[in-house]
């Protein structure tokens, strides 16, 4: 049994999970985990066990309790600072940081239109023109930190190296897959670069195998 548990939601459905999930698997640290299924009628009371605050995904370390998905991101920055969960640069950190809230706080008619479903495929579903805005958005800041900082850095991700920004952005390239949305070549290639990401593909392999469907969300 390791010293980290980290409790989530279904695979295939809880975008708050993957974030913490990838930010733990950046750290290299063996840790247990348990998923939760989401939309049952225990869902909260099992949830409870874990947090007060009711929602997943939970970390424990011990008898730490840490919630809420950046929390997660920084208390693991702290603890493992040679998983470079965030960039070393004070000033490409505070972008990082800044993105990673922006993410935390804001797209929600994307998140309400294109639910993620790691084992769909909707193909042009739920192109609003507010979720353009938010794909507008997004994209924009893909290009800018791979012009700005990635390009420059030892990987193909936001800031080269993968980060919690990358784990923030990782449900969104899950959406844009599943729904097919179409993207500009620096778009693209990030999205490609996170799908294929060993910690990614085997989260969305898990994900199309597990059993848990919510109600409304039919396999493909």
């Amino acid at each position: 049994m390791s010293e980290f548990l980290l409790v989530i939601g279904n695979k295939n459905y809880s975008s708050w999970s993957l974030r913490a999930w990838l930010a733990l698997a950046a750290t290299g640290v063996d840790f247990d985990e348990e998923v939760i299924l989401l939309g049952k009628p225990d869902t909260k009371e099992q949830i409870l066990r874990y947090s007060g605050a009711g929602k997943v995904p939970v970390l424990k370390h011990g008898g730490l309790t840490v919630y809420d998905t950046l929390s997660i991101c920084e208390y693991l920055a702290e603890r493992f600072p040679e998983a470079r969960l965030w960039p070393d640069d004070v000033e490409t950190r505070a972008t990082a940081r800044s993105i990673s809230a922006e993410m935390h706080s804001g797209f929600f008619a994307l998140r309400e239109n294109m639910p993620m479903n790691c084992r769909a495929s909707r193909p042009g579903a739920g192109m609003t023109d507010e979720v353009a805005v938010d794909v507008a958005r997004i994209t924009e800041i893909w290009r800018d930190c791979r012009t700005r900082f990635g390009e420059k850095g030892d990987g193909p991700f936001l800031f080269g190296a993968f980060t919690a920004a990358d784990a923030m952005y990782a449900p969104v390239v899950s959406r844009f897959a599943t729904y097919q949305v179409e993207l500009d070549p620096v778009s693209a290639d990030y999205r490609d670069a996170v799908l294929g990401w060993p910690a990614m593909i085997a989260w969305l392999d898990a994900a199309r195998s597990e059993d848990g469907v919510l109600d409304g969300e039919d396999r493909p």
